[in-house]
């Protein structure tokens, strides 16, 4: 049986927890959790990203996360502190491929509830990259 993009994400959700934009905000603040922003850098541009949050476009995420590789310092630390990444597009699908991509490779993964639209909507800033 084939399934859409629409089954995949719905999969993905039922797999992972989310974080209110609220919530995700104060956790990453006080330092026990990293913000991913996984929308492409035309989105950023456009309308901004979260103070202090991590880009990697989703379609680099595993080689970015890949405990592996050399790279994403900000997350591994969240992993190896037992943190949150807290995973963030635009509504939320991608987002939670995301956080179920990393729950997979080992990571504590979460989706921000509305993406960067419920971050907006809960009065939260953004930064132009």
């Amino acid at each position: 049986m084939t399934k859409s993009a629409s089954d995949l994400v719905a999969a993905a959700r039922a797999r992972v927890t989310t974080v209110s934009a609220t919530d995700a905000h104060q956790t990453h603040n006080s330092g026990k959790g990293v913000i991913l922003d996984v929308r492409e850098p035309g989105e950023l541009a456009a309308s901004g990203t979260p103070q202090g949050a991590v880009h990697v476009p989703r379609g680099l995420l595993e080689f970015k996360a890949d405990k592996g590789d050399t790279g994403l310092a900000e997350l591994k630390g969240a992993c190896a502190g037992g943190h949150p990444v807290m995973v963030l597009c635009a509504s939320g699908g991608r987002a939670a491929l995301a956080a179920a991509t990393l729950t997979d490779m080992g990571y504590n993964a979460q989706v921000i509830d509305g993406g960067m639209q419920g971050w907006t909507n809960a009065g939260l800033g953004a930064v132009k990259p």
